[in-house]
């Protein structure tokens, strides 16, 4: 399986020093340190052209070479070995890959590569807002932290329709009649594909509403019942959209995710209210614990569930102890 991955026009360096080649690598593609295990060659070379978010780069240097990098905030690498092998060193193990492999590497994440002398690779630097925009997209669910994809090599074979994609990428940001929307476009056709084709923690595809325990989600709100939680806040929770949780309320509580939250903390600032034991000496003090900014507006509420001002609560609780 052959593939081109930008031809001669995006050229940048060729015959020069792996040092050139890796100060350019520092500049539009990733922060790293480079050593060598001999004495600097002029063999390297490097072509390179920007596709909208994704930089796009086919580089070689010549000579064994080590890349150590502790790690690149908020930047995915896809690397392509075309010729020769790569060693990916971890904490723990090592990953070798030969020609026709691919290897993701996650933002944060310590990099410590060694190269052959005829090792010839391809990188495609992926920012995360890309991977965060495809789950937006797709209603795929991320967890709460960084989007991680499995430290596990694949063959070509494998990926064959991202190949195809990312060669005909390359095709279009050389030919230079490529508009910055399409090639927005394909970037997101490029991110998407990687998360339907490789290993990570993102959730694809929408629970049902059979699946999604009420009781779980209020659980979740009493747990939490201090801060201000929204309807998004248990869409993200419970991996549903809103208006699956709308219905998931309408159909449990008879209410809105709003009104029943709020339900729940006036029955705590009610409970609150009337223990003989609690340290709270007035009512503005409790309101606002539970996140009651509008007092006015909290009064009334209170009135019209129990029937009462929040202040005659408090005076009935002094009258009791």
């Amino acid at each position: 399986m052959s593939f081109q991955f930008l031809n001669q026009q995006s050229n940048v360096f060729s015959g020069v020093s792996p040092f050139e080649v890796s100060d350019f690598v520092n500049r539009h593609v990733g922060n790293h340190g480079l050593s060598l295990s001999q004495r600097s060659n002029t063999n390297a070379s490097l072509s390179h052209r920007k596709a909208g978010s994704l930089d796009l780069c086919r580089l070689s240097y010549g000579a064994q070479a080590r890349v150590i990098s502790e790690g690149l905030p908020d930047i995915y690498h896809v690397q392509f070995i075309l010729r020769g092998h790569c060693r990916y060193d971890r904490h723990r193990d090592s990953v070798s890959l030969s020609a026709g492999h691919v290897l993701l590497l996650n933002p944060d994440e310590a990099i410590d590569l060694t190269y052959s002398a005829d090792c010839e690779k391809f990188i495609v630097k992926v920012p995360s807002t890309l991977f965060n925009d495809a789950c937006i997209e797709h209603r795929w669910f991320k967890p709460n932290e960084c989007i991680k994809f499995n430290q596990v090599p694949y063959k070509f074979e494998e990926i064959a329709s991202l190949l195809h994609l990312l060669n005909l990428l390359c095709e279009e940001a050389e030919s230079g009649t490529a508009t910055p929307q399409m090639l927005q476009h394909y970037n997101r056709v490029v991110a998407s594909k990687l998360i339907t084709l490789l290993k990570h923690n993102v959730t694809l595809g929408t629970p049902s509403l059979q699946s999604v325990s009420f009781e779980r989600l209020v659980c979740y709100i009493e747990e939490n019942i201090k801060r201000d939680i929204t309807a998004e806040d248990l869409a993200q929770f419970s991996h549903l959209s809103l208006r699956s949780l709308y219905l998931l309320f309408e159909k449990n509580a008879k209410t809105t995710p709003k009104n029943f939250i709020r339900q729940k903390k006036l029955e705590h600032v009610y409970a609150t209210l009337t223990d003989p034991s609690s340290m709270m000496a007035n009512v503005t003090a409790v309101a606002l614990e539970y996140g009651f900014t509008h007092l006015g507006r909290f009064s009334e509420f209170y009135k019209a569930t129990f029937g009462m001002l929040p202040s005659e609560s408090l005076k009935e609780r002094r009258f009791n102890a």
